[in-house]
């Protein structure tokens, strides 16, 4: 069972390392973008957050052998293995990423961009490398 769950950790990284990558490239040339291609960027951001997530999942059903099954719950779980270093930005990314699957408003939009950018990119990122150590070990 240990040896099915380190792979499924495995499988689900790399597609995080896939969606991972490709959100960088839009952070990257963030200036850039025109309206609709910022969209993109949040859309992007959307689903490398939830595979964020589900392989860190993943990963602390692995090393923990207990089943965790919220996304909240995940968060907690991880901020206080250390695996997080801030706790509140990945339970905000959560709220954000939920408010934005149900509501349009252009201010909101705009504040999400900047945040994605100025903020979550980084956590996000700081986790991708951890795991993607772990990933190797």
């Amino acid at each position: 069972m240990e040896n099915l769950k380190y792979t499924r950790f495995k499988q689900r990284f790399q597609n995080f390392e896939k969606a991972f990558i490709q959100l960088k490239k839009a952070v990257i040339r963030a200036d850039e973008l025109d309206e609709l291609s910022k969209e993109g960027l949040i859309q992007r951001f959307e689903y490398t957050f939830e595979l964020s997530w589900k392989t860190l999942k993943d990963y602390l059903e692995y090393e923990t052998e207990e089943a965790i099954l919220s996304p909240r719950q995940v968060i907690k779980t991880a901020f206080k293995l250390e695996l997080l270093d801030n706790g509140e930005y990945w339970l905000e990314m959560l709220n954000k990423r939920n408010l934005m699957a149900h509501t349009y408003n252009e201010d909101y939009f705009k504040q999400v961009f900047e945040s994605i950018i100025n903020l979550y990119f980084s956590q996000i990122e700081k986790l991708y490398e951890q795991l993607k150590e772990m990933s190797y070990e």
